[in-house]
This record gives structure tokens, sequence and C-alpha cells, in this order.
């Protein structure tokens, strides 16, 4: 697989990440422990070295899994993990303050069985604890050798400057897909600008681009999608419209609907390395599958001018959670 340099920090990773969090938070039931370390190094097997977790997935499980299962390639992959909520339970508040921070990243590096955290980031920014303050500490982290970069996770971009002031940040995590596009307006420019890579999360939206999920799919009660407004029955009888247009052009280029979602996002900038995830192997095979699948300009001006013709029903966090995005 191709390779990609986060901004300008030179931080190299594989053109497409893996997203871990589905195998042990979020999605239903945990995925088996085996099966899951099967997925995580056949993505690495099939070229991946860029793997993302957080101490909030699971809470911990998530860590221990990567961890156990890139042990036996740790110096050739880099893995990404992150901060930010109490006691490492995203159903709880947000905690960025220093000390929890020193905490969590000791804590990090004992569950991925490392001496270093790749990258950091902040998970959520917390709104009680200066952004100065986290930077600050993430580069004392870094003067400590504990971690390499610093990351930053959903933050607006004025957040961005003023903690890249401090610390340089390496790369944005935020939610980026063909039925999210707010980043554009704001986020891409500002990192385009200050050399900061963008990591989209999601960029399947949630499996919904994939075609798989329609108005009659039932979601496992422990599933997040079932609180997502955007998954609502009826919102997801909207947006199908959405889904139709992609799988037309995948149609025409030979390829699935989740790889023209994954190639579309590779082909916005140089610097923009998603993390699908998943949990089954032949959907690892075709996210991967994206890496070679080119689109020329037609082809993204077709894309981009047939969904922008589409309106997406529903918004992509419950209230009570969007409040902890874009600040």
């Amino acid at each position: 697989m191709q390779k990609r340099k986060l901004g300008k920090s030179g931080l190299e990773v594989s053109a497409l990440g893996l997203g871990c969090m589905g195998l042990s938070f979020g999605y239903g039931p945990a995925t088996e422990k085996q099966q899951a370390i099967t997925l995580i190094q056949s993505a690495f097997d099939r070229g991946v070295t860029f793997f993302d977790t957080a101490e909030a997935y699971g809470p911990f499980a998530n860590e221990e899994l990567v961890g156990e299962a890139l042990s036996p390639f740790r110096e050739q992959v880099v893995i990404a993990t992150k901060f930010g909520f109490e006691d490492g339970d995203s159903h709880k508040g947000l905690d960025s303050r220093p000390e929890r921070i020193r905490a969590v990243a000791d804590a990090a590096l004992t569950r991925l069985k490392t001496d270093v955290i790749d990258l950091f980031y902040q998970h959520r920014v917390d709104p009680n604890v200066n952004i100065e303050d986290v930077a600050g500490t993430v580069k004392e982290l870094i003067q400590e050798g504990k971690v390499k970069h610093f990351g930053l996770s959903e933050a607006g971009v004025e957040t961005i400057r003023r903690a890249h002031a401090v610390q340089p940040v390496t790369a944005l995590q935020s939610e980026y897909s063909l039925w999210w596009r707010e980043p554009e307006q704001e986020i891409l420019p500002a990192l385009a600008e200050l050399g900061i890579g963008f990591v989209p999360f999601s960029p399947l939206g949630k499996g919904f681009l994939t075609g798989a999920i329609t108005e009659k799919t039932t979601f496992d009660s422990t599933d997040f999608r079932n609180i997502v407004p955007r998954f609502m029955p009826e919102a997801r009888k909207t947006n199908q419209g959405l889904v139709h247009v992609i799988g037309e052009i995948a149609a025409r280029k030979q390829a699935t609907s989740a790889q023209i979602a994954l190639a579309w996002l590779l082909a916005q900038k140089p610097w923009i390395v998603p993390i699908p995830g998943t949990t089954k192997l032949h959907r690892l095979q075709e996210n991967m599958g994206a890496a070679e699948v080119e689109l020329n300009a037609e082809d993204l001006r077709e894309i981009t001018d047939a969904v922008s013709r589409i309106t997406v029903e529903g918004a992509r966090y419950p209230a009570h959670l969007q409040q902890r995005v874009s600040r």
C-alpha cells in the first residue's frame, strides 16, 4: 500500500489506516478476541501501518487488544491512542487536566505493550482546561520520550491554532465523508496552512455509505447508531438517495460503494488518511482495495456534483453529545 505523510510532521503512515474502535466498542458486542487479533494482523499483512485506538474504547479493552495484536511487529507500525474522558469512560464527563493526561499516557504505554505512543490525541476538547495547558503537557511527554506526536480530535480552528502554537499538531482526527463535508468549510484550509494532517473517522458514514444499511436494518441494543438522528428509520429512508448515487458511480468504475467513498476522500488531499473500521475480514479486504481505485478529475466532479444535490437528513450526533464537537 502507498504511504502518506501527515502534514509537515514527517510522520509516515499507510494511505489507509484501521480504526479499531468497533472491535470492542460502539457497534454492538465486542468481537471475539482471537478473531479481532486476526483481523488487525491481517490489516498489517495487507500493508496497513496505522492503527487507531483509545482508552475510552471499552474502556481500556481496545488498547489491550491492539497492543497484543501488534506486538510482533511493533516497530513497523504507528499506533494512535487518545486521552480526554473522566476515568477513560466516554459516558462520563471530559477530563484533560494535565495530571490526567500523564496518567493516561502511562497506563496506555502498559496496555499497548510499548515504550512510546506514536500519536497521542486529545479525544475531545475540554472547555474546563486551557488548550495551552493540554498542548504543554503533551509537549513535556514528547520531551520525556513517552510520546512522539500530538493530535486533536473534533477541534475547531481557533483551538487548533492555539494548541499548534505551543506544540505542533501532527494530525486532526474528525468525521469527514461524502455525507459529512463540514470540514471543507474552515478545517481543511486551516490544516493546509499550518501543515497538519487530517485523519477522517467514520469515512464510510458509520457503515451507511457501503449500501449495506437500509431503513429496515436493525442494530444491536448496544449499538451507538440507535441514538443517532441520522440513523433513525425515516432518515435512513431519505438518505438512501446518497447511497444510490454512489452505487451508480461504483458500478461504472467496477468498484464497490465503500471503495468509491474512500477513494474520494483519498483524492481530496495528499495528507488525508482515512481510518475505516470493520469486524469482518472480507470488508477489510474491500476497504483496503480503495487505495487502488483511481478517480480522475471528471470522476471527482461527477461525485461531488451528484452528492451536493442531495440533502442528508438528520444530525450526526444526538443533542447531548453535539456539545462535545468542534470547539
